[in-house]
């Protein structure tokens, strides 16, 4: 369920308001192994099922970094923003990351639009308050705040 908003002004106007929750997505162990090889990270608890299957998490688990890029598609599943030119994302103001992702969990994110302002160029800055949940645990996989800018 997509809030879609047409330039930078009805993008202002939700500031402060609940943007929802996205569909779930799957971590799979291809898309952990994909990740892997993009970043170089190949360490046993990620890419070795047997081995992690074994070890403290009883699950190959996925990349701290994996969860966080995963912001991306589940963001955009909730808001588009139309009638802009460019889209940028400007930095994170926190991120943690309370749960690992095994292989094989779905995660969710459930956002609020913490902030909107105006920045140089006519461009729009805004402040994102989002947690990534997995299906059928209590603790979140991660909770951030990002910022993003958008441009005419």
């Amino acid at each position: 369920m997509s809030i879609t908003v047409n330039g930078l002004g009805e993008l202002k106007e939700l500031a402060g308001g609940a943007l929802g929750t996205s569909e779930w997505i799957e971590v799979t162990q291809e898309r952990i192994n994909t990740f892997a090889d993009a970043t170089g990270d190949h360490q046993w608890i990620h890419v070795d099922p047997a081995r992690a299957a074994r070890g403290p998490f009883g699950a190959p688990i996925a990349h701290g970094y994996l969860t966080l890029a995963l912001f991306i598609p589940l963001f955009t599943d909730l808001l588009d923003v139309q009638g802009v030119t460019t889209k940028v994302n400007y930095g994170l103001n926190k991120v943690r990351f309370p749960a690992p992702v095994k292989a094989g969990s779905r995660l969710r994110l459930t956002a609020r639009l913490a902030g909107a302002e105006d920045v140089a160029g006519g461009g729009v800055q805004i402040t994102v308050d989002g947690t990534l949940e997995i299906e059928g645990e209590t603790k979140p996989a991660a909770v951030l705040q990002s910022v993003s800018r958008f441009y005419p």
